[in-house]
This record gives structure tokens, C-alpha cells and sequence, in this order.
């Protein structure tokens, strides 16, 4: 430690001994200092802060609206962009040398230096815009630091609200050339396919759908089958119902041999019931006319004397109608086999006329698709841009305008200057050190021994008499005024530098 502090008090001796050298370099340094920030111009910084909302409750619920995001990303890509900031440059003060393309890529890059556009919230932004021209004074840099603000904010509002309108205007005009375009080529489509119908009506939508109605007819029989199967079975039972349902009735009141048996039989089980038995003379004798009537009866033809069945006539009917459903399923069945037979066939003999029959069907169907698709497009488009013009769905707020800054935001030149005058004062130092390290001498006893390793006996003190001490204290009061000089050109440059910024705009 006493090392470092016998080193310290020697590098202190060697910069006193030089002190005026010191002094000179430190005057030096301090002129040429501060003259190189006094022509650092002033920055001068403006900020702004805009509110972009970019949700509509209209557009979401005709599912209209774009992506959020995208609109986010938009905004911070779009609001600096180089035909903006060309814009700006031609609009302020910043244009008015540019005469080249050269020049006005040099104006926009230093521009975009210049320019930062920071995302307080997703759709919250701060523009802030630095200007230093030195070949403008403060208050022309002030002001065109909030022109520049101003300037890309208008712009912005132009570009994506009214430019959002023409964009959609663009567009429907061109869907509505491409539907004109499609619609000529559907029409020829239709036409060709018209044509080719004309001529083979059985290769009516080309082979796929041939081989549709194929499968359809196909599916059809199936069912026409099973139709049959079942009105032939309902058939076969009602005309078993018929066979044991007899054509007439035998009455009492039927006329004939076959009615009088009838009455005959009614009276004998009336005597019987009345307690009669059978060797009574009334028994025998209805017993014997019993017997006379049935063998008249067996000798009459069937049917003869009784009444129509009128069950026997209702089954009639009803396999009448039965028998019809049967002949038309038969007639439906054939029909759909003629047809079959008649569309195998055409895919059969004509194959290359079935391969042009699926191109012509293929084509139209294609541009129909691709119709119906834009015709969709550009009516959504129309609406989008019918919301847009009566509420855009871009709504842009200035929240904080741009104004005039009254104090510069660069380069912070008090610290400047003092910065200039502590290194005015250590590079004085510094070169009356580095020249005494040079020379060959010692500034103390100590420093000697260490050097050669010697013992030093003593060291003589320089005798000075009064006119030398005068001389030593007019010195070190110059020497001093020249510090001071130092200090107070630096302290009236501050007051200046105060004033200066208390005067802008």
C-alpha cells in the first residue's frame, strides 16, 4: 500500500513539475471540445399516439372480418414504409434540396433511422420522430420533428381508410370481369353439352352418370321385384279365400227343394222341442217329407234356389284389383329392362361417344363450380365494401397529437461540456505524465533508492530568495487563472446552452 501511495504522490509531483504543459494540452483539448459540440445540431424529438381499433361487431356477424393480427402487423409494416416516408420527405422541409432519386433514398433511409413506431398495447402505437438538421435552427427542427409526426399519421389514415375502399372497389371489378369471362365460357359449355344431348339422349351427363341411372334402375328392379313377389302372394290368398267361399246362401225363404228341406228341418226341431217324440204321427210325418225333400234336393242343380254370397262378391273385387297392381308391377318391371338393355347397349357400341359425353359433362361442371364460387366472392366483396362505406370497420383515433418539443431530446450538451473539460483536464495530465516518464530524473528520494537499490544518504532542498518566491506566487496565480479560465468558459457555456433551449419556439 505505502508503494501505491509513494507511486501516486510521484505521478502527482510529475504532472506539478509540468503543470503548464499540462495546462497548454487541457486549453487545447477544451477549445477544439467545445467547438465540436457546438456544432452538434439539436435533436429535437416529437411523439404521437394512435389507437387503431380494428374488432366491428357488423363485419363478425356477417363473417366479413379479417384477421386481427394481420391487421396488427399491417399497420406497424405499412406506417414506415418507403413510399410513406417519401411522401413525407416530398410534404416538409426535409424535400425541399432533394432533386435526385439518389437524394431522396438518402433522405428516406436517414428518415427511417429516425423514425420509431413502438406497440404500447396490440392496438395502441407511439410514433416518435428525432430531427437534427444542422443546416436548420432549433425552432425549424422542432417543428419539423411534429411535421413528420403529423405527416405519416395523415398519410396512415388516408392509406387504410380510403384506400381500404378502393381496394374493395378494385376487386369487385375484377370478379366482375372474371364472372363476365366465365359466364361466356359456361354458356359455350352449355350449349355444346345442349347439342350433344340432342344427339344421344341416353348419354344424357356422360357415362358417370349413366352408370348412375344404371345403378338407380338397377335398385329400382330390386324393389319391383319384391313389389311383385308380394302382390303375387296377396293374390294367391285371396284367391284361395274364393275357392271355399260359396257363391250363394240356402234360406229359409230360398225357394226349391233345398229351401222347403230347410223349412221342414225348422219344423221337426220345433216339435222335438215341444216334447214330441218320434213315434208320434206329426214326427213321422214331417220325418217322411224330410226324406222325400232331400232326395229332391240332390236331384237340383248347385245354386239353384238360394241367394247371392255377398262375400263371395267382395272377394271378387278385391282380386280383381289384386291381379291389376300385378300386370302393372310386370309392365313397370319390362319398361325397366327395355331401359337398362337400351343404356347397356349405348356404353356398349359407342364407347368413344360415352369418353366424349364425360368431357363435355367434366367441362361444364367445372366451369359451373367456378362460377357459382366467384359470383359468392363477389357478392360478399360488395357487401364488405357496402359495411366499409357506411362504417369502416378501420376505426383510427389520434390520442396523443404531435406537438412542437421545446427542449432537445439530443445530444444532452451540458454533460457535453463538462465532459469535455474533465477530459481537457486528464489529458493535460496525462501528456505532462507520459513526458516525465520519458525524461531520466526522479521527482522524490524514494523512487531514486527503489530504482538503483542504493541507500540515498539525504537530498538538497533548493534555496529560492524573495524575489524568486514573488516570482513562484505570480506563477501559480497565473497558473491558477488559467484553471479558472478553464472553469468559467465552461460555466458561462452551460448559461448560453440554458438560455439557447429556453428560447426555442
Amino acid at each position: 500500500m505505502q508503494e501505491i501511495l509513494d507511486e501516486l504522490r510521484s505521478a502527482l509531483q510529475t504532472v506539478w513539475n509540468r503543470r503548464w504543459v499540462a495546462l497548454a494540452v487541457a486549453w487545447v483539448v477544451c477549445i477544439l471540445g467545445w467547438l465540436a459540440v457546438a456544432f452538434i445540431p439539436n435533436s429535437y424529438e416529437s411523439r404521437a399516439r394512435i389507437y387503431v381499433e380494428l374488432e366491428d361487431v357488423l363485419s363478425e356477424q356477417l363473417d366479413i372480418s379479417g384477421d386481427g393480427q394481420q391487421a396488427i402487423t399491417k399497420v406497424r409494416q405499412t406506417l414506415i414504409s418507403a413510399v410513406n416516408l417519401e411522401r413525407v420527405v416530398s410534404d416538409t422541409k426535409l424535400g425541399e434540396k432533394v432533386m435526385t432519386d439518389a437524394e431522396m433514398q438518402s433522405a428516406v433511409q436517414g428518415l427511417t433511422e429516425n423514425i420509431v413506431v413502438k406497440s404500447e398495447q396490440d392496438n395502441l402505437f407511439e410514433i416518435t420522430a428525432t430531427i437534427g438538421k444542422s443546416s436548420l435552427s432549433d425552432a425549424e427542427n422542432a417543428a419539423l420533428a411534429r411535421d413528420v409526426v403529423q405527416n405519416l399519421i395523415d398519410i396512415f389514415r388516408e392509406s387504410n381508410i380510403a384506400g381500404n375502399r378502393g381496394d374493395v372497389a378494385d376487386t369487385i371489378a375484377f370478379l366482375d370481369q372474371q364472372l363476365e369471362d366465365r359466364k361466356v365460357e359456361l354458356e359455350a359449355a352449355e350449349q355444346r353439352r345442349l347439342n350433344f344431348e340432342a344427339q344421344h339422349p341416353d348419354l344424357i351427363g356422360g357415362s358417370g352418370t349413366v352408370t348412375g341411372r344404371l345403378q338407380g334402375m338397377r335398385t329400382e328392379m330390386r324393389g319391383i321385384d319384391a313389389d311383385i313377389a308380394a302382390a303375387q302372394s296377396a293374390l294367391a290368398a285371396i284367391n284361395g279365400q274364393i275357392a271355399s267361399t260359396p257363391r250363394t246362401i240356402m234360406t229359409a225363404n230360398s225357394g226349391g227343394a233345398r229351401g222347403a228341406l230347410m223349412q221342414a228341418q225348422s219344423q221337426l226341431a220345433a216339435m222335438r222341442a215341444r216334447g214330441l217324440t218320434d213315434s208320434h204321427p206329426d214326427i213321422q210325418a214331417i220325418q217322411r217329407q224330410i226324406s222325400a225333400l232331400r232326395d229332391q234336393a240332390a236331384s237340383e242343380p248347385s245354386g239353384a234356389g238360394g241367394s247371392p254370397n255377398p262375400a263371395y262378391t267382395s272377394l271378387q273385387s278385391i282380386r280383381a284389383e289384386r291381379q291389376a297392381n300385378v300386370q302393372a308391377l310386370q309392365a313397370r318391371k319390362a319398361a325397366l329392362q327395355s331401359d337398362i338393355s337400351a343404356l347397356i347397349a349405348a356404353q356398349a357400341d359407342e364407347p368413344a361417344v360415352a369418353a366424349e359425353a364425360n368431357r363435355i359433362s367434366r367441362d361444364y361442371e367445372v366451369l359451373k363450380d367456378k362460377y357459382d364460387e366467384l359470383l359468392k366472392d363477389r357478392e360478399e366483396m360488395r357487401l364488405r365494401g357496402q359495411v366499409e362505406t357506411e362504417r369502416s370497420a378501420f376505426q383510427f383515433e389520434v390520442i396523443d397529437p404531435p406537438t412542437t418539443p421545446r427542449n432537445p431530446a439530443a445530444p444532452n450538451r451540458p454533460l457535453l461540456l463538462l465532459g469535455v473539460l474533465i477530459a481537457g483536464f486528464g489529458a493535460g495530465a496525462g501528456v505532462a505524465f507520459v513526458m516525465g516518464q520519458i525524461k531520466s530524473s526522479f521527482t522524490t528520494a524514494d523512487k531514486l533508492e527503489r530504482t538503483l537499490d542504493l541507500p540515498v544518504i539525504g537530498t538538497i532542498s533548493r534555496s529560492m530568495t524573495k524575489a524568486m518566491r514573488r516570482h513562484e506566487k505570480l506563477r501559480l496565480k497565473q497558473f491558477l487563472a488559467g484553471v479558472g479560465g478553464l472553469a468559467g468558459i465552461c460555466l458561462l457555456l452551460l448559461v448560453v446552452e440554458i438560455v439557447q433551449v429556453g428560447s426555442v419556439a
